[in-house]
């Protein structure tokens, strides 16, 4: 499937004439279920700022040492079940799950971003589409998805956890354009941070290979706004966002 490619340091915001309705979005005129969102209102751009001069893709993995610091989250070892079996089906190391769901949502299984991103290993709807979760709140299903996208990523890049890691944030397309981890600064420190994490903290992990921990009781949890692909909607006029604090404080990052 091929996916849009990344529109990194650009959002956009675009009005509905007829109902008020506002889009957030990192896309430049919307098309599809959008193409309703017409009038421009602003346009946040962030030239160079996530870009890195130098790039670090020939880094290796085992240079990848500091991020020990093990997480202060209650929930660190809730989900080490549901890690565990999703790595064994599909073939992917838990330690590398763990670690990535350590960097993605620090362990909160309710964790999301203003363009989108759902739950412990932040997925975008579009990608929780594409490999069937349909609940992206819920850890069993959000981690399965996840370790069906990393496999898939693993497969794309021949292995290489550098590209695997660098192709989940960054997106596989982004990995292929630049040839290894895209010179964005995000990218480039989650990368440091994952596979610092992965080397220092989880590799040896006893937790992740003990199968007689016992699977956490998790509720799934309600959308307070709705998202498609990586897409925003508030359902009020710009004057008037959603009371919910995290809208508020990602709408209020674009102004």
């Amino acid at each position: 499937m091929a996916l849009p490619s990344a529109q990194a340091g650009n959002m956009y915001i675009y009005k509905d004439k007829d109902s008020g309705q506002v889009l957030l979005t990192n896309v430049h005129k919307p098309s599809g279920n959008f193409n309703k969102f017409t009038q421009p209102v602003k346009v946040t751009y962030y030239p160079d700022s996530k870009l890195q001069t130098n790039n670090s893709s020939s880094t290796a993995t085992n240079g990848y040492n500091g991020f020990a610091a093990p997480s202060p989250s209650a929930n660190r070892n809730s989900y080490d079940a549901f890690i565990r079996d999703s790595g064994a089906r599909h073939g992917v190391d838990p330690a590398l799950i763990k670690a990535m769901m350590h960097t993605e949502s620090a362990f909160n299984p309710n964790a999301r971003s203003p363009v989108g991103a759902q739950g412990l290993m932040q997925l975008m709807p579009a990608t929780a589409r594409r490999f069937a979760v349909n609940n992206p709140w819920n850890p069993a299903e959000n981690i399965e998805g996840a370790a069906k996208y990393i496999a898939w990523l693993k497969r794309r890049f021949n292995n290489n956890i550098e590209f695997v890691v660098a192709g989940y944030n960054a997106g596989e397309g982004n990995v292929t354009k630049y040839g290894g981890i895209p010179p964005f600064r995000e990218t480039q420190n989650y990368v440091k941070k994952v596979l610092g994490r992965y080397n220092n903290l989880y590799k040896l992990d006893s937790s992740l290979l003990n199968t007689a921990v016992a699977q956490p009781n998790v509720q799934a949890m309600p959308v307070s706004y709705a998202t498609v692909s990586n897409q925003v909607i508030y359902n009020d006029s710009l004057n008037n966002v959603s009371s919910d604090s995290y809208t508020q404080s990602a709408y209020a990052a674009l102004r």
